[in-house]
């Protein structure tokens, strides 16, 4: 009995074949991305990256971060997942002071970065604001009640990934 094609990661099905269309290999994962967005993966729009300190993060992360910042978001961190996740390439961690000032910095940045032309894919957890997710694909923000984040320490399970603390 033969294996299905796309069921062993070793294995590259042809064209056309079954499982050549399933899920990308990791090196083609932000290419694809990139071409699912109508973008040229080969070169960065203009003004694509904006340095922080010791890390390059595209643009429209950036303006979430500094969108957060404005709105007095607290221990505001991103992590650099690219190197060990397919899920996504950052992620921005930040925390409210309440769940009001959670879902107020959430809907800060969600409204602003789709006035830029910046939709987020997938929202979750605005109504109870104790954990915001704001999926960008790119990107995903996570807003947190610091009662929250202390308990889901996405930090600490995210450990091996380069981060960057942001600062006003």
């Amino acid at each position: 009995m033969g294996r299905k094609a796309g069921l062993n990661p070793e294995a590259a099905p042809e064209d056309g074949a079954p499982g050549a269309a399933e899920r990308p290999t990791p090196e083609r994962a932000p290419a694809e991305r990139a071409a699912s967005r109508g973008e040229d993966a080969r070169r960065p729009p203009a003004g694509a990256e904006i340095a922080a300190d010791g890390l390059r993060l595209p643009a429209p992360l950036a303006r979430a971060a500094e969108l957060a910042l404005d709105r007095k978001a607290r221990d505001v961190l991103v992590l650099d997942l690219r190197e060990v996740s397919n899920a996504t390439d950052y992620f921005l961690i930040l925390s409210g002071s309440s769940d009001t000032h959670v879902k107020g910095v959430s809907e800060h940045i969600l409204e602003e970065l789709r006035r830029e032309g910046v939709r987020a894919n997938h929202v979750e957890g605005l109504r109870s604001g104790r954990w915001v997710l704001l999926d960008y694909i790119d990107f995903v923000v996570h807003v947190f009640h610091p009662d929250a984040r202390a308990f889901y320490q996405l930090e600490t399970l995210w450990g091996d990934a380069p981060r960057e603390r942001l600062t006003a």
